[in-house]
Parts: C-alpha cells; sequence; structure tokens
C-alpha cells in the first residue's frame, strides 16, 4: 500500500471509530499522526514531509474542524520530515513526534489567536492525547511498517 492509502485509512478509522469511543479524560490518541510518522520512518524525510503537508490538508478539512485551515498541514509536514530523519532511533523518533505535534499545533494556534488554545487545554488536554498516542504507537507503527512491506506481485 502506498502512504496515501495508509493515511487515509488512519483518517477513516479515526473519524469514524476512534473519535466516538467514550474514552476516559476525553482524550483521543492521534492515528493519523502516527500513520505519517510510520510512513517517514519507512521512506524518509522528504516522503515524510509531503505525506505529512497531505494528509494534514485532510484533516484540515474534514469535518468536524474548530481550527484554522492549514495548521495541521504544516504540523505533520515538520513531524513527517522529522520523523523520515530518525536520527535518534525509531522508538525515539515515535516518542519526539508524538510529544511535539500537539505542542507545535498549540504554539502556532496560540500564535494565530485562537481562542481554544488556553492554559487549561495544555495542561489538561494535550497530555491525555499524547498518552493515547503513545499506547497505540507500537501497533499503529507496525501495520504502517507491515503495508509498505507487503510483496507487490505483477503478471
Amino acid at each position: 500500500m502506498t502512504g496515501a492509502v495508509v493515511v487515509v485509512a488512519a483518517l477513516l478509522v479515526q473519524l469514524m471509530l476512534v473519535n466516538r469511543l467514550p474514552l476516559p479524560a476525553g482524550g483521543a490518541p492521534d492515528l493519523v499522526l502516527l500513520a505519517v510518522v510510520g510512513v517517514a520512518l519507512v521512506r524518509g524525510p522528504v516522503a515524510g514531509a509531503v505525506i505529512g503537508f497531505g494528509s494534514g490538508l485532510l484533516v484540515d478539512i474534514v469535518p468536524p474542524t474548530a481550527h484554522v485551515a492549514g495548521l495541521y498541514a504544516f504540523v505533520f509536514a515538520l513531524v513527517g520530515y522529522l520523523a523520515g530523519r530518525g536520527a535518534g532511533g525509531q522508538v525515539t523518533t515515535v516518542v519526539l513526534c508524538v510529544l511535539l505535534a500537539p505542542l507545535l499545533a498549540a504554539a502556532v494556534g496560540g500564535l494565530l489567536s485562537d481562542p481554544r488554545v488556553t492554559i487549561a487545554t495544555l495542561t489538561e488536554q494535550v497530555p491525555v492525547t499524547i498518552v493515547y498516542t503513545l499506547v497505540v504507537a507500537p501497533v499503529v507503527i507496525w501495520l504502517t511498517s507491515r503495508a509498505r512491506q507487503q510483496p507487490r506481485y505483477t503478471i
């Protein structure tokens, strides 16, 4: 499967299943972020930035959206590039990207005067999202890497 198919599948699972789960503390893991990181780990920094930008645009335009258009395109492109570089090893890269993405989104939202970016959001909602994302990260990263390693048969 290509990176785009992996990201679209992650987005559909995120919207149709994960966001509807009544998880404790009101958070949810970010499967699209993990799909971007997984694709970037396999394909490198340029492909990671491109797939990050495209998936960020999808997240920006798919309802429900309550943020500035382009916010997640910027954040996921940067995270995809950094994940593609993979400087500290796979585990360190995944943890760094999962920590960086929501904090960078909050920082950019704050710079753009997004009223939803508050201290309460940073201290209550962001840590819950980070923890949930780190919990499901091994499974999503493994599935993403398996999807890229499937042999292609030609006749």
